[in-house]
């Protein structure tokens, strides 16, 4: 898949997200990610996941992005990048923030990074085909 980003864009992204990650909350399962969403402004808004004792109240780090770029103006997003440092491969989002991501950019480019190993570009109509909307046809 050619995405179309920059290979520039595409660094700045992965490296907003490690700087993310550095301040995630997660206490109970030591799973730490960073996430970066770059807007169709060209600004990147970052988040971090945040864990709560009441598990469901856990927040993703890709909807913290998403919230924080909400919080500022922005609700078109191009692409998105998750950093999580793990050995089995780089980790897709959650089926959660999935769902969340196509309420705004269902042809979001989605590029997960994880150590040892190249970044895994994906697009999020791939991950998450017949989604949620409310725009049936009838």
């Amino acid at each position: 898949m050619e995405p179309a980003l920059s290979q520039s864009q595409i660094d700045r992204l992965i490296e907003a997200a490690r700087e993310a990650r550095r301040h995630a909350y997660a206490p109970y399962s030591r799973f730490e990610v960073g996430a970066a969403v770059l807007g169709g402004n060209d600004e990147i808004y970052i988040g971090c996941n945040v864990e709560n004792a009441s598990f469901g109240l856990t927040i993703c780090a890709e909807r913290v992005a998403v919230a924080n770029a909400i919080a500022h103006g922005c609700r078109d997003f191009r692409a998105l990048a998750m950093v999580a440092e793990v050995d089995n491969g780089p980790p897709a989002p959650c089926g959660a923030c999935r769902q969340v991501l196509a309420e705004f950019s269902p042809a979001l480019t989605i590029i997960c990074v994880s150590h040892g190993g190249p970044p895994r570009l994906l697009l999020l109509d791939d991950l998450l085909p017949n989604r949620f909307s409310l725009n049936y046809q009838r």
